[in-house]
């Protein structure tokens, strides 16, 4: 295998694994503190029990990615020591405090984990409110560094390196707070739907169970939130990408040919060499105005860009397709669930709709997963836009096969471990019901 395409499928290997487990350990605490702070008001033991439950999911999701997630920082610097040496003195600030909100967070877990009974209980609720908190802020502060990969800022690019470098600047990069936002309601959309599923098993095996029935409760209103703002955090997504990475969002369209009125496709499959796209509908302007809010406007094909400028085309609208495709999938089941509550309609009750949501378990995440590919993929070849090329930061090691391998055999590793303890809680739970 190609010895760049060999670094880039390590790291993205790593990357989506520890994204996972990394999106769900964000979400569950702010779960876990709702569900105690109902305990403190109803005193109800089935509050109680959905504490501990999801307190203990908490603690081995952290666990999962707190090795994952130091595994990739290793991987930065074995794989790209070029772009670390460059890019290490710009975008340090929000790795560093990024790793403060991770040790706040492991001790604000701790304090949650060891102190029921020994600390007052209104402490108790305020350190697991900041576990949530500190999960947040590490993620926000990772996706500051990835934005800054695609709209770097904070320095001046003199003779191949940096001068003039500005932290804050880097830090604060115009990518930062819409793909913050994006991923960080993503990764609630994704957990809740999955966690849904989960409870739904439990449901099927024992209808009608408690556990079950009151964890939907907590779960039904954050998924449907989420997925009813993601469309709109989307859509300004989009535009932002139009504007600041044209190339990127010609690949998500497969659009090829710069054109006014230009239509937005929906499926289809590009043919790179000659250019074209089969088997996909086409909404005439609608790519203008999803871009820039005027149906006759000019978008920017992949033949306004030099051939070895071009993101990888293929995959990045499949990924595209798939991200929303699924998006707009969960946006029906969201108002589903609205229009089940306004009729009084008691979903958990109906096998069919069980069976539907143990299916969903995985969409969110793969959804996640595919924004991520349209993330990285259409930005190549760069590894800062137009700055630094992902071929010119490679590591000259060889020898990658094995380190490949060794990560491949530690993160499935880990994913199994966490997820026979996950089931295994789940079971126990389920026959106490």
């Amino acid at each position: 295998m190609d010895h760049l395409l060999l670094a880039r499928s390590q790291m993205a290997f790593a990357l989506g694994f520890h994204i996972i487990f990394a999106s769900i350990s964000m979400v569950m605490p702010f779960l876990m503190f709702l569900a105690y702070r109902a305990y403190l008001k109803t005193r109800d033991d089935a509050d109680l029990r959905l504490t501990r439950a999801w307190m203990k999911g908490s603690a081995i999701l952290f666990a999962t990615g707190a090795v994952s997630g130091t595994a990739l920082s290793f991987q930065l610097g074995l794989l790209w020591p070029t772009f670390m040496e460059h890019a290490g003195p710009i975008f340090g600030m929000p790795f560093s405090l990024e790793g403060a909100a991770f040790f706040l967070e492991a001790i604000f877990l701790g304090l949650f984990l060891y102190g029921w009974g020994r600390i007052p209980e209104k402490l108790h609720l305020f350190f697991a409110l900041m576990v949530g908190v500190c999960g947040l802020a590490s993620g926000i502060l990772v996706i500051a560094a990835n934005g800054w990969m695609n709209a770097p800022a904070g320095f001046d690019w003199v003779n191949g390196r940096a001068e003039n470098i500005d932290p804050w600047a880097a830090m604060f990069n115009r990518a930062w707070p819409l793909q913050a936002l994006h991923m960080l309601i993503a990764a609630f959309q994704a957990t809740s739907i999955a966690a849904i599923g989960l409870h739904a098993v439990g449901l099927m095996l024992k209808p009608g169970a408690v556990f079950h029935r009151r964890a939907t409760q907590f779960l039904v209103p954050c998924f449907v939130i989420s997925s009813l703002v993601q469309p709109l955090v989307g859509d300004l997504s989009a535009k932002s990408v139009a504007e600041r990475q044209p190339e990127k969002l010609a690949a998500m369209e497969a659009h090829f040919h710069t054109e006014s009125r230009a239509p937005l496709l929906i499926g289809g499959w590009p043919d790179e060499e000659t250019e074209t796209v089969s088997w996909g509908i086409r909404i005439p302007g609608g790519l203008s105005f999803l871009a820039f809010g005027d149906v006759s406007a000019e978008v920017k094909g992949l033949d306004a860009f030099p051939e070895d400028e071009r993101p990888p085309v293929a995959i990045t609208h499949l990924g595209f397709q798939v991200m929303v495709g699924l998006g707009m999938l969960m946006v029906v089941i969201a108002l589903v669930y609205l229009y089940a509550g306004w009729k009084k309609i008691d979903l958990f009750r109906r096998r069919w709709w069980l069976k539907l949501m143990v299916a969903m378990i995985p969409a969110g995440f793969i959804a996640l997963e595919a924004g991520w590919i349209v993330t990285e993929v259409g930005r190549q070849p760069w590894i800062i836009y137009r700055v630094m090329k992902t071929a010119d930061s490679v590591t000259p090691v060889t020898g990658l096969e094995w380190s490949f391998l060794i990560i491949v055999i530690l993160y499935l590793t880990l994913g199994a471990i966490s997820l026979f303890l996950l089931w295994r809680m789940m079971k126990l739970e389920t026959e106490r019901a």
